[in-house]
């Protein structure tokens, strides 16, 4: 395995001039003579969550090795948070999907082959560019072609969604300020914006989770089937939020993370990821 840890604003100069902090932290295999030199994984984007405050580190390199035993290449985006504001996050995410396409060739990935996961707010910020990766303020911003940005498949844990009833409100302060425009932030109320383009979606949450209610998920779906759009959705009954794994590696120091109902997640997510990209194969030699 070998690491890397790439600044977006050195690859991407305009998003030096918005003032981005990102940084792009690849997990990924070395090619070994004794298995096949010419070997390509699939990858993964991860999106930390963090209220778009800060970035969680629970929900980032362990869930990067997690998923690395899996059978992916990750890539961990350490996103700029507030007080900077919407669009650069959803920038920093599409420049980052560019990079990793760009140079699959170096880091053994297929391009074809490449999805994003968020976490809570990381997944707001995930399925942001899962509809709007061939947006103006992405593909003229960062000047690439909205096929370097789009996703192949859309993985959500906990995630903010809504910006109504159900919100996580302060993630939307710190995405958009205190008081956004009304287009804007039906917009980013993301079950508005679903589209039949999109990605495949996998999404879970827990039903009594107390910070981001479980109706961001299910209002996505229910979004997503009137759109026609694939997806698969697993609802468990308890668990509190920011589970990431679910297990003792993630669990908060004092706090009670550690379900096992749940921590199946990402068996499932695997399974359903090789079932919709692979066609239910293994990686592609």
């Amino acid at each position: 395995m070998f690491t890397e840890n790439i600044s977006l604003a050195e690859k991407f100069p305009a998003l030096a001039q918005h003032g981005s902090t990102a940084v792009l932290t690849c997990y990924a295999r070395d090619a070994l003579s004794e298995i096949n030199t010419d070997r390509i994984w699939p990858a993964i984007l991860i999106c930390p969550g963090g209220g778009y405050s800060f970035t969680s580190d629970r929900e980032a390199e362990p869930v990067a090795l997690e998923f690395l035993a899996r059978g992916f290449q990750c890539f961990v985006l350490r996103y700029t948070c507030a007080p900077a504001h919407f669009p650069l996050q959803l920038q920093e995410a599409a420049a980052a999907m560019a990079f990793i396409r760009k140079n699959a060739a170096h880091y053994h990935a297929d391009a074809g082959r490449t999805a994003v996961m968020g976490f809570s707010a990381g997944g707001h910020l995930a399925a942001t560019l899962s509809l709007f990766w061939d947006a103006p303020e992405v593909c003229d911003t960062l000047s690439v072609a909205p096929a370097e940005t789009r996703p192949d498949a859309l993985c959500l844990g906990y995630s903010v969604i809504t910006g109504g009833p159900y919100a996580h409100r302060g993630s939307f302060d710190c995405l958009l300020g205190t008081n956004p425009p009304a287009e804007l932030l039906h917009r980013l109320s993301l079950e508005n914006s679903v589209r039949p383009d999109m990605p495949p979606v996998f999404l879970w949450h827990t039903a009594d989770d107390d910070t981001v209610p479980v109706e961001n998920s299910l209002f996505f779906a229910l979004a997503l089937r009137k759109e026609k759009v694939p997806f698969e959705i697993h609802i468990y009954p308890h668990g509190c939020h920011g589970l990431s794994l679910a297990t003792l590696q993630t669990q908060s120091l004092g706090q009670h993370q550690t379900v096992p109902e749940v921590s199946v997640w990402p068996t499932l997510f695997t399974d359903w990821f090789n079932r919709m990209l692979l066609g239910g194969a293994a990686p592609k030699d």
